[in-house]
C-alpha cells in the first residue's frame, strides 16, 4: 500500500498488484525464491510518469490507474516478445556501476520524496514532493516550521525500525546459534511497527474519524473493486511512449538481477528469457484485477529465500494471505498514519544505496567506472531518475566502445623457464628423500614492455632475423582493426630496414607525404636492422573477426611486401574458431605457392606393438612437433614418450628420425618395436595455422634457415 501512494494511485492498487504477481508468477518461473509485486522504485517511476502525463490527459485525471493499466499492459507486451525472441541476454550490457548508480540515484529520491510526509509539511501549497531531488531538499527546509504531529509519529517509528534491525544483527552475532530466529524476528519488524502504530492510530483518532490528530491511510475499500479490462487506445500510448524505455529498462534490471542473485546464493541457475515472459504475462493479466507494472521485490525475495522455500508454489501462499488481507483487513487499514508508511519506505529504499566500501571497490577496479556511478547519481538528484538511467547506460556503452575501439596489441618475445618443485618425498624403503626433482623448462611469452605487470628485472628475448610476434589482445573487429594494424606496422618498420632504397624509381613516382629525403640510396638503409621476413599473430584473445578486419590485414600484409621488397610469412597461432580460420582462408591467410616445409604439432593415434610374429595395436595421444611430409616413423620406444621432428621437403616420407621430448636422455629399451602414425593436430592444408606461439616461432625460424 505505501509503494501504490508512491506510484500514485490509492493504496488498494498495491494490494492487487501483490495478489496477482504472487499468482501468476509461479507457473511461469525459474526461480523459486522471487516474488513479483509492487516495489519501491517502479513505484516511483509510475508515479512521476503520471506526475508528468495526466495533465495531457485530463479525462483520466480522477481514474490515474487507467494510464497506469495500459502502461502495465504495453510493459508487459514488450518484455514477453523480448523473452519469446531470446533476447534475454541484453541484460548483460548493463554493467554492475549503472545499476548501482540507478539504485542509489531512487533511493534517494525515494527517500528525499518521503521525509516531507514523514514530517507532515508534504500538504503545505506550493510544496512539490516530484521535484527533482535538490529541490526537494530545499523546499523542506524551507517549509520545516510547518511540520506537525506526523513528526512524532514517523520519526519515533523510523527509529524503532532501525532499533530493532541493528538489535537483531548484535544478537545473531553474539548468539550464532540462533541466527535464524533473530533473522526472521528482523524482517517481521516492519510488521510489528505498523501493528504497534496502528494500534495507537486508532486509540488516538477512534473519536476523530472526520478530522483525524495525524494523517491516516483512510478507506481502503474491501475486494477487487476495480477488475475490467484495461483501456489502450491511441491518446495513452502517445502520451506515455516516450516513458516506455526507462521503464522497460527497471522493470528488467530489478527482476533480472534480483533473480541472478539469488540464483547465485541457492546454487541454481535461472533462465533470462524465461523470467522475461513471466514478468511480461504478469504484468499483461495484471491490470484485469487492477494492478499497475510490478517486478521482483528485493526485500521479499530474501525472506522467501531465508524461509526455505523450495519451489515457486510458494507465492501461491503468498497470494492467498494478500487476498485475505483485501477483504478482512480494511477497516483496520483505515487507521495505518500516513507518516508510518513514509518511514517503512523510507527504511526499505535505504538499503539500496551502495555503501561507501563499494563505491572504493569501484574506485580501486575501474576509476572510468567510478566516474559513471557519480554522474548517474548526480543526474537522477539533480534531474530525475529517468535521465539517470539514460546517463549511466549510455556512458556506459561509450566507455565499452572506446575500449573496443583503442584496444592495442603487444609485441612479445620468449623467456626460458623452469619449474621450481619441492624436494622430493622419502620412498617407501626411505631412498630418494630430499632429492631435487628433474628440472623441467619451457618457453613463455610475455610482452617486451612488461605491460602484463611481469618482472621487469627479465628481459625477453626478441625473436631474431626479422621475425616478430604480436599479440591481439581483443576481438579483431572493425572498430579496433587500423589501430591495431597501425600500432604493428609503426613498430615493424621502425625495428626492420627497407628491403629497397628507393621503391618509387623516378621522382615522379614519389608520393606527396613522403617524408624525404628526396634523393634515396643504399646509404640511408639501416644495414645493421634486418629485413622482414615473418609476422606471427597470436590469436588466443580473438574471438571474432569480421569482413572489415580482414580486408584491413590483407592491405597491411601487402604494404609490408612492398616494404620489404619479399613476400613476408604470415603465421598465427591459437586461432580458436573454425569461423575465424574461414575468414582468414578467405583473405588468402594460412598457406603460401612459395613455402616448401613448415613446422606443426602432430598427435599419435596409436602404437603398432612388434613382438616377434605377434602384433597388437596400443592408443597413442601423445604431442610432438613435425615438419609436412613425415609418414610412419619407426623406433624402439613407446610413442607415448616421443616428440616427432621429421625434415623433408615435398611430399615424400623420407626423414625417419626420432627424438625424446624436452630434456629427456636416450633410454634403454626393450626388444620390441613399435610403429607410430603421427596425425597433425591442424590441418596441413594450411600449414601457417598454429596450435601455440612456440610451434610459430619454430616454423618462421624453419623458414628463415631454408632460405639461407
Amino acid at each position: 500500500m505505501a509503494y501504490s501512494k508512491l506510484a500514485q494511485l490509492p493504496p488498494e492498487f498495491g494490494l492487487y498488484s501483490s495478489f496477482v504477481g504472487c499468482l501468476l508468477y509461479f507457473m511461469f518461473a525459474t526461480s523459486k525464491d522471487i516474488t513479483i509485486g509492487p516495489v519501491a522504485v517502479m513505484s516511483t517511476l509510475m508515479g512521476n510518469i503520471l506526475h508528468d502525463v495526466l495533465p495531457h490527459l485530463p479525462q483520466y485525471q480522477d481514474t490515474p490507474w487507467v494510464v497506469a493499466g495500459c502502461l502495465s499492459v504495453v510493459l508487459g507486451c514488450i518484455v514477453m516478445a523480448l523473452g519469446l525472441l531470446r533476447l534475454g541476454f541484453i541484460v548483460d550490457f548493463i554493467p554492475l556501476p549503472a545499476i548501482a548508480a540507478f539504485m542509489t540515484g531512487s533511493a534517494l529520491n525515494i527517500a528525499m520524496g518521503q521525509i516531507p510526509t514523514l514530517m507532515g509539511n508534504n500538504s503545505v501549497k506550493g510544496f512539490n514532493t516530484r521535484d527533482p531531488t535538490y529541490l526537494v531538499f530545499g523546499n523542506f527546509f524551507k517549509y520545516i516550521k510547518y511540520c506537525n504531529l506526523n513528526a512524532a509519529v514517523g520519526l519515533t517509528s523510523l527509529f524503532v525500525l532501525y532499533a530493532i534491525r541493528a538489535g537483531c544483527k548484535y544478537a545473531a552475532r553474539r548468539w550464532p546459534q540462533r541466527e535464524k530466529l533473530f533473522f526472521f524476528i528482523s524482517t517481521l519488524r516492519t510488521a510489528f511497527v505498523i501493528m504497534l502504530y496502528t494500534l495507537i492510530s486508532f486509540l488516538v483518532n477512534r473519536n476523530h474519524r472526520a478530522s483525524p490528530k495525524f494523517s491516516i491511510l483512510g478507506v481502503v475499500p474491501r475486494g477487487f473493486e476495480h477488475m475490467e479490462v484495461p483501456t489502450v487506445n491511441a491518446d495513452i500510448l502517445s502520451a506515455v511512449a516516450g516513458k516506455l524505455p526507462s521503464a522497460i529498462i527497471v522493470l528488467i534490471i530489478e527482476h533480472i538481477s534480483i533473480s541472478k542473485s539469488f540464483g547465485r546464493i541457492n546454487n541454481y541457475t535461472i533462465n533470462p528469457n524465461q523470467e522475461l515472459i513471466a514478468i511480461g504475462i504478469t504484468n499483461i493479466f495484471g491490470p484485469f484485477f487492477g494492478a499497475y507494472p510490478a517486478t521482483g521485490s528485493f526485500s521479499r525475495t530474501a525472506i522467501k529465500s531465508k524461509a526455505g522455500v523450495r519451489t515457486p508454489l510458494a507465492g501461491v501462499i503468498t497470494a492467498i494471505i494478500v487476498v485475505i488481507a483485501i477483504y478482512a483487513l480494511p477497516p483496520v487499514f483505515f487507521y495505518i498514519s500516513n507518516a508510518l508508511l513514509a518511514a517503512v519506505i523510507i527504511h526499505a529504499v535505504g538499503d539500496l544505496v551502495s555503501t561507501p566500501t563499494a563505491i572504493k571497490m569501484f574506485w580501486r577496479v575501474s576509476p572510468f567506472e567510478f566516474v559513471i556511478f557519480w554522474a548517474g547519481v548526480l543526474v537522477s538528484i539533480f534531474s530525475s531518475i529517468d535521465n539517470g538511467i539514460y546517463t549511466t547506460v549510455a556512458a556506459s556503452a561509450a566507455l565499452l566502445l572506446f575500449r573496443i575501439a583503442k584496444a592495442q596489441g603487444k609485441f612479445v618475445g620468449t623467456v626460458r623457464v623452469v619449474y621450481d618443485q619441492p624436494p622430493l618425498a622419502a620412498a617407501a624403503d626411505g631412498a630418494g628423500a630430499g632429492l631435487a626433482p628433474p628440472l623441467e623448462s619451457r618457453d613463455i611469452f610475455v610482452p617486451l614492455d612488461h605491460s602484463d605487470g611481469s618482472n621487469p628485472s627479465v628481459t625477453p628475448q626478441h625473436p631474431q632475423g626479422g621475425v616478430f610476434i604480436y599479440r591481439l589482445n581483443e576481438g579483431y573487429l572493425y572498430p579496433n582493426a587500423t589501430h591495431f594494424t597501425d600500432h604493428m606496422v609503426a613498430e615493424v618498420t621502425a625495428r626492420t630496414r627497407p628491403g629497397v632504397a628507393n621503391p618509387y624509381g623516378s621522382l615522379g613516382n614519389r608520393p606527396w607525404n613522403d617524408p624525404g629525403p628526396r634523393h634515396k640510396d643504399e646509404t640511408l638503409i639501416d644495414t645493421s636492422l634486418p629485413i622482414l621476413r615473418a609476422v606471427i599473430l597470436d590469436f588466443n584473445g580473438v574471438s571474432n573477426v569480421d569482413i572489415t578486419s580482414i580486408q584491413n590485414l590483407v592491405d597491411v600484409r601487402k604494404q609490408l611486401d612492398r616494404y620489404a621488397d619479399r613476400v613476408v610469412a604470415w603465421h598465427f597461432a591459437g586461432v580458436k574458431s573454425p569461423w575465424i580460420r574461414r575468414a582468414l582462408v578467405a583473405g588468402g591467410f594460412g598457406s603460401s605457392s612459395s613455402a616448401t616445409r613448415t613446422v606443426f604439432s602432430v598427435a599419435t593415434v596409436g602404437a603398432l606393438e612388434h613382438k616377434g610374429d605377434q602384433q597388437q595395436l596400443l592408443p597413442g595421444g601423445s604431442q610432438g612437433t613435425a615438419a609436412i611430409g613425415g609418414g610412419l616413423t619407426r623406433g624402439g620406444r613407446n610413442a607415448k614418450d616421443e616428440e616427432f621432428v621429421s625434415d623433408s621437403f615435398g611430399g615424400g616420407g623420407g626423414g625417419d628420425s626420432t627424438r625424446s621430448g624436452s630434456g629427456d636422455k636416450p633410454q634403454a629399451v626393450e626388444s620390441t618395436s613399435f610403429d607410430t602414425l603421427p596425425l597433425p593436430i591442424l590441418s596441413s592444408d594450411h600449414p601457417f595455422f598454429h596450435i601455440d606461439l612456440d610451434e610459430a616461432l619454430k616454423a618462421a625460424k624453419l623458414d628463415e634457415a631454408h632460405e639461407k
